[in-house]
C-alpha cells in the first residue's frame, strides 16, 4: 500500500513531551487528525467539509498544554475518516472490499453495522466515504502501517509511566457533536468523561476529572451518552495500576460545527484546558498503584 504518510517529513503520528515526565499521566488524541492523503480523497465523492465531519476538531491542540504539564501526548495525524485507531485491529465491514476478509476479520460487530469499524464505510452524519469498494489489501495495508505501530507507541508510553511512577492514567481525549442526532435534538452536556461504568480506571479518578471541570462551570455527565472506546477498554486495567479514562468536549465550546473553524470561544476555552489539565493532574495518588502485580496480565 501506498499512502501520503513518511516517518520521517509526515508522521501518521506523533509523541509530544516534556523533557521530562513529572506526572503518571499520558494524554492520547486519536481522531484529531487532519492530514488526508490525496490517494484517499481521490477515492471519495464527499466535498471538504463533509470528508472531515468525523474529526475531532483540534482536540491535540486544546490538550496540547499538557506537555508543560509534564506529560506526554501522543498525536494522530492521519483522519478518522481513513483509519480508526479506536476499534478492535480489525473490525471490517466485508461489504466494503472486493474480496474476501481474512478468518479472524471481526465482521459481526455493533461498530461495523453502523459503518464505523476500523476502515469506517461512513462519516458521522451517515455519508458514505467511498466512490467504490477498496481491495482487501488496501484496508489491511493501512492497519499494518499505521494502527499497528499506533497502538505499539501508546503500549510503550503508559509501560515507562508504570515503571516510573507505578501507576499510570490515560486519558483518551475527544469531542461531540453539540446536539444528539433524532427528532428531539437535544443538546449535550459540556463534557462527558467514560471509564466503561467504572471498568477501566479508578472512580476516584473519574470522580475527581469530573469535580475539577464542575468548579470550571461546566455541565458534566458520566459514562452518558458515551463510556469508553477500543481504547478506553483495552488498556484500563485498574487492578495493575493502569487506568484509563475517555473524556468527549462539546464542538459548541470551541468550534463552529458547521464550518469546522475555531469559534470566537477558542482562546479562552483553551486556558479552561489547560487550568483543567493542570488541576487533573494533582489528583491524590492514594490506592492507584493497583492491588495485583503487572506481571501478572
Amino acid at each position: 500500500m501506498t499512502n501520503d504518510f513518511d516517518p520521517v517529513s509526515n508522521p501518521a503520528f506523533e509523541i509530544h513531551a516534556p523533557v521530562q515526565q513529572t506526572v503518571p499521566f499520558v494524554l492520547n488524541s486519536p481522531h484529531s487528525g487532519r492530514m488526508y492523503p490525496t490517494r484517499f480523497l481521490e477515492m471519495t465523492n464527499l466535498s471538504q467539509i463533509s470528508i472531515r465531519k468525523s474529526e475531532d476538531f483540534l482536540v491535540d491542540e486544546l490538550v496540547a498544554s499538557g506537555v508543560s504539564a509534564g506529560m506526554p501526548i501522543l498525536v494522530a495525524n492521519f483522519p478518522r475518516a481513513f483509519l480508526d485507531v479506536n476499534r478492535e485491529p480489525f473490525e471490517l465491514d466485508p461489504s466494503l472490499f472486493t474480496g474476501p476478509l481474512p478468518d479472524y476479520a471481526n465482521t459481526r460487530s455493533v461498530r461495523v453495522a453502523g459503518g464505523l469499524g476500523t476502515i469506517a464505510k461512513i462519516v458521522a452524519e451517515g455519508e458514505e466515504i467511498y466512490a467504490s469498494r477498496l481491495s482487501v489489501e488496501e484496508g489491511l495495508g493501512r492497519i499494518e502501517a499505521i494502527y499497528k505501530p499506533y497502538h505499539t507507541a501508546l503500549r510503550q508510553l503508559l509501560a515507562i509511566t508504570h515503571v516510573k511512577f507505578g501507576y499510570a492514567v490515560l486519558v483518551d481525549c475527544h469531542s461531540m457533536p453539540s446536539v444528539r442526532s433524532g427528532p428531539a435534538g437535544d443538546s449535550r452536556p459540556d463534557f462527558v468523561i467514560g471509564d466503561r461504568y467504572a471498568s477501566s480506571c479508578s472512580t476516584e479518578i473519574t470522580h475527581y476529572a469530573c469535580t475539577v471541570l464542575r468548579e470550571l462551570g461546566y455541565k458534566v455527565e458520566i459514562n452518558k451518552p458515551y463510556a469508553g472506546g477500543f481504547i478506553t477498554e483495552h488498556y484500563g486495567r485498574p487492578q495493575y495500576g493502569l487506568h484509563a479514562i475517555q473524556i468527549e468536549i462539546n464542538r459548541s465550546l470551541y468550534m463552529d460545527e458547521v464550518r469546522i473553524a475555531k469559534s470566537p470561544q477558542f482562546n479562552s476555552f483553551l486556558g479552561d484546558m489547560a487550568q483543567f489539565l493542570s488541576q487533573f493532574t494533582d489528583m491524590p495518588d492514594v490506592g492507584l498503584t493497583g492491588s495485583q502485580p503487572l506481571a501478572a496480565e
